[in-house]
């Protein structure tokens, strides 16, 4: 079964995984079995050599869907993806396997009270090779076997694997949030947790190795996003056509046609946006990281924009407990606020606008 058929398969459920907070188990690993798991991941680990390509339309059709989902594809990306490029022999050979083949299901574990979008502040420390401190909001950390975690060593940034279930490792699952309540978000502490598992250099934690995650990260979630601004304009369209108003249909009404032109436009240009990140990275354009926070930027706001705009035109049915529209407007919420509010990315993006970004 490909992405697609296999997104249609589960698409009435997703409506049952937000109310009950977890996408359950079985799904978990039917996605493992069809291979969506770090699918980039070259053969000889066990992934599928996907390109940038086929790795964005899977976070697109899966966004399409649940964003829990394509969260779950997310996070299983990031660890793989830093364990790829900064892990030794020997933990690739033990770790990407089981990333692949979804035996184990992985946390990223950088956000704390205060560091969010400044993760250069992190107080969780590395100090006698004991781990100690707390990680806020980690998407799938309630049921994750591994942890990448960000902490400090000396003042120097460093990123290490932790096994859950071990001694010192506690977790605090959340419920509740605004949105993403099927992605197993929990609050994650470790005191005094043994670590032998360090991925490169002290010194390299955040800027390489967290680094190298996050860029996965945007993209996918980039996809993903245009994936359910998409969805969420289908959904649109399929009411304005059958609900009456006034005697005619709602799709009758000009300023109804003028909201989904609207959207039609943000749709397009979230596609576009994420298609040239896409062919950026697989260039190796050396703007590709930039052409990736573009993409996630526009993405999400396009999902969020147009999630709203389908929540209106539903009326009172686009706030119903089982309203899709309205779940795709909570989970287009948190996609904005994720690394930080706007203004942070657009920093970003006003220093490449000043090297020539067009």
């Amino acid at each position: 079964m490909d992405h697609g058929a296999f997104a249609e398969s589960v698409r009435a459920d997703a409506g049952d995984w937000d109310r009950s907070g977890g996408v359950p188990a079985e799904v978990v690993r039917a996605v493992a079995e069809a291979g969506f798991l770090a699918a980039d991941v070259p053969v000889r680990y066990g992934g599928r050599g996907w390109s940038p390509t086929e790795v964005g339309r899977l976070c697109e059709d899966f966004g399409g869907v649940c964003s829990a989902l394509r969260a779950l594809v997310t996070v299983q990306g990031m660890v793989a993806a830093a364990v790829l490029r900064w892990g030794d022999a020997e933990q690739r050979d033990r770790w990407l396997p089981a990333l692949t083949s979804g035996g184990v299901v992985a946390g990223f574990a950088a956000t704390e009270a205060g560091a969010g979008s400044d993760l250069a502040a992190v107080s969780t420390s590395l100090d006698g090779g004991l781990l100690r401190g707390r990680k806020l909001w980690v998407t799938f950390g309630a049921v994750a076997d591994v942890f990448l975690v960000l902490a400090s060593s000396a003042g120097r940034p460093v990123a290490v694997l932790v096994e859950a279930g071990q001694p010192g490792v506690s977790v605090e699952p959340v419920s509740g949030q605004l949105g993403l309540r099927a992605a197993w978000i929990a609050h994650v502490g470790f005191d005094g947790v043994p670590v032998a598992e360090v991925l490169a250099p002290p010194g390299f934690g955040l800027s390489h190795v967290v680094g190298t995650a996050l860029d996965h990260g945007r993209f996918t979630v980039a996809w993903g996003c245009a994936g359910m601004a998409a969805a969420c304009l289908e959904r649109a369209v399929e009411h304005v056509k059958t609900r009456v108003q006034g005697g005619v249909p709602l799709s009758s009404h000009p300023a109804v046609r003028a909201v989904l032109g609207r959207c039609l436009v943000e749709v397009r240009a979230a596609r576009r946006l994420c298609a040239h990140a896409t062919a950026s990275r697989e260039r190796g354009d050396p703007e590709a990281l930039a052409e990736t926070v573009l993409a996630k930027y526009g993405a999400a706001r396009a999902a969020s924009v147009v999630a709203e705009h389908a929540v209106r035109l539903h009326g009172a049915a686009g706030i119903a407990p089982d309203s899709a529209v309205g779940r795709f407007h909570r989970d287009a919420a948190v996609m904005r606020v994720i690394e930080g509010a706007d203004e942070v990315a657009e920093q970003h993006l006003g220093g490449y606008a000043l090297r020539g970004g067009s």
